[in-house]
Formats: structure tokens, C-alpha cells, sequence
């Protein structure tokens, strides 16, 4: 059987994501969550019952009342939520040392434990999204003095912090400023982010105005437009780049030249400067004046 390629013509439509979402303790993170999409909450932290407008529950025990979901249990949801995942990871760690005791040492995982709970926490993931769900994962955060800074970090146990953030397509924090919430999604210094619809952050609806009960389901799309045009934007600009890689050398006026200026100015920077240096290998001036190219004759004269 053949292989499928996308070819770098081909837009890759982005149809689910997996967003995490993180604070200190008491700031709505469960409550903002449920505003998604057709929510679904696995409670590995038994705390759903604070949220506000609570929706569609399931209370986990163990790893065992999740490990069986399949595409029919969630078929009514539209976004599966983790909270927290600091709770579900730690959970699916028990599950593993139950299973193999060799992949454990002294009541904790071992190198290999760890190993199998990263290919599991990440099949667990795909297993979701291949649902066609979006995955909202929630986290509590720590704080971390490093000299005189202050890092915010998520708080999960040992290594399974970074299958949380290589997993994640989106991470934001909920950040109190000028006393109102925030989403900031930009990673800095101190903190983590991952922003790849180039949101920056944005303000969280109280809970009680008519914008909050969608929130995260506008955020979601407004996120997947964002990368979806990107990637159509992407695929428009290859196909210009390379226009202009086969018609430059075909010009041998000022006119051609010119014809392209602004088109090339839209595309940008690199082939903006593909045309000047085409020009300037045909001897052609530009004239700041006209703001246009002329030949070395035309320059003369007009000097």
C-alpha cells in the first residue's frame, strides 16, 4: 500500500487541538474549561463540583474507568477535558505499577516506568483527538524561585511535565491583571506558552456577562482559524516565491520590472530583494524620485 503525501501545495486543515490551560489554585480554570465545546470532564481531581455551570461529568477512581473509553462513549462531546493532569498522569503511574512491578522501584517508576508512561499518556491523547475531539488539559502551577525571579511551572510529578508540553498544540496560563483575568499564551522568560495562532493574550469574561459561557469555544476556533489561514497564507506565498524564481529571469525591461514592484513588496522582504537583484544585474537604476526602475541612459539624461 502506497503512502499518503501532503504535498507543500496541500493546506493540512487543523481539525482538533490538544490546549492546556494553567493557574494557581482558585482562578476558574475548571470553570472556564466546561465553556468549550460540548464538554466532557474526566475528574481525576474530584474537584469539578466548584465549577461553575457544571457540565458532563466522570469521576475516576482509577486509570481503569478511563483506559476503556471508545468513540461511542464520547460521541455526544465535542472536547474531553483532563483535570488535572498532574492527577491523570499520576494515575495512569499507579495503573503501570500495578501491571509490571519491574517497571517500578520502591513504590515509584523506574527509568523504563517512565519511558512506558510517556508512550501511553501520548496514545491516550491521539486515541482522543482521533475521536475528533479537541483534548483540554488542565493543570495546576507551581511557582519556583530561581535567584530574584519568580518561574511559574506546571505542577507534575518528575518527567511528565515535558509529555505535557511536547503533546500540547496551544499552552496559556490564567493570569490576574489590573484585577481582571487574563489568558496569556506567549511564553516569557518566567513562564510557559505556546501560541501558535499569535494571540498574545487576551481577557476572560466574567462568569457572569453573556460572552463567558462560549468563551473557550470561541477561543478554540478563533485558535484553529488562525492556523488554518496561516497555513493557506503559507501555501500562497511558496507559490509566489516561486513565480517570481521563473519570470525574473525572463524581464530584460525597466517596465517588467517595475510591473512587479508591488506585488513583490507584498510577498516580502526576500523577494523584494530577488527583484532589486535582478535589476541591478541589468544595469537598471532606480529613480527615488518616480520611485521606479530606468536604464543607465535614462539616468543621464535626467541628470
Amino acid at each position: 500500500m502506497a503512502i499518503k503525501v501532503t504535498t507543500a501545495n496541500d493546506v493540512i486543515e487543523v481539525k482538533n487541538l490538544c490546549f492546556t490551560i494553567y493557574s494557581q489554585p482558585g482562578l476558574g480554570k475548571t470553570s472556564l474549561a466546561f465553556t468549550a465545546s460540548r464538554p466532557l470532564l474526566l475528574d481525576f481531581d474530584k474537584g469539578a463540583y466548584r465549577a461553575v455551570d457544571r457540565k458532563d461529568v466522570v469521576q475516576v477512581e482509577s486509570w481503569q474507568d478511563v483506559a476503556g473509553i471508545t468513540a461511542s462513549d464520547v460521541s455526544a462531546y465535542d472536547t474531553i477535558i483532563i483535570d488535572t493532569v498532574g492527577k491523570a498522569l499520576d494515575a495512569l503511574a499507579q495503573d503501570i505499577i500495578r501491571s509490571n512491578s519491574r517497571l517500578s522501584h520502591g513504590g515509584a517508576l523506574n527509568q523504563q516506568g517512565w519511558g512506558q508512561l510517556g508512550v501511553r499518556f501520548g496514545a491516550f491523547l491521539k486515541m482522543l483527538r482521533g475521536f475528533g475531539k479537541d483534548v483540554v488539559l488542565i493543570a495546576h502551577m507551581d511557582e519556583q524561585k530561581d535567584g530574584d525571579a519568580i518561574k511559574e511551572r506546571l505542577k507534575i510529578a518528575g518527567g511528565s511535565k515535558d509529555l505535557v508540553l511536547t503533546d500540547s498544540d496551544v499552552i496559556a496560563r490564567i493570569s490576574v491583571l489590573n484585577r481582571s483575568r487574563h489568558l496569556l499564551f506567549s511564553p516569557t522568560d518566567t513562564a510557559f506558552g505556546k501560541d501558535p495562532a499569535g494571540i498574545g493574550e487576551m481577557p476572560v469574561p466574567d462568569a457572569g456577562s453573556p460572552e463567558y459561557p462560549e468563551c473557550l469555544t470561541v477561543i478554540i476556533q478563533r485558535i484553529k482559524d488562525g492556523l488554518n489561514a496561516l497555513s493557506a497564507s503559507q501555501i500562497e506565498r511558496k507559490s509566489e516565491v516561486e513565480w517570481f524564481a521563473q519570470s525574473l529571469p525572463g524581464m530584460t525591461t525597466p517596465e517588467q520590472i517595475n510591473s512587479v514592484l508591488g506585488r513583490a513588496k507584498k510577498v516580502g522582504r526576500d523577494v523584494s530583494k530577488m527583484v532589486v537583484d535582478r535589476a541591478s544585474a541589468l544595469g537598471f537604476e532606480f529613480d527615488p524620485e518616480a520611485r521606479e526602475y530606468i536604464t543607465h541612459d535614462q539616468h543621464n539624461e535626467a541628470a
